[in-house]
């Protein structure tokens, strides 16, 4: 349970007032359809999920946790900065 929970807690946090968050409040207002948008948004949340958890499960048969951690790090930067410069 402890994977669960540090999980839920890490992704929850990192969700809140993300991109994501922000296109589900757009697409609401705009369609007047919450329960149609908040399953879509699930939907796909899901999806991606999946798709990390496969790729993560195969990435690390063949590559260190340790780089994969430094791949990722390193990508959050870039992405950030970027995002500082309106460039994504």
């Amino acid at each position: 349970m402890k994977t669960f929970w540090v999980t839920f807690v890490t992704l929850f946090v990192a969700e809140l007032g993300d991109k994501t968050q922000l296109a589900v409040i757009s697409l609401t207002s705009k369609t007047q359809e919450p329960i149609k948008v908040f399953i879509g948004a699930a939907c796909a949340l899901v999806l991606v999920t999946l798709l990390g958890v496969v790729l993560g499960e195969i990435l690390v048969r063949y590559v260190p946790v340790t780089v994969i951690k430094k791949i990722a790090a390193a990508a959050f930067v870039v992405i950030g900065i970027l995002m500082f410069f309106d460039k994504l």
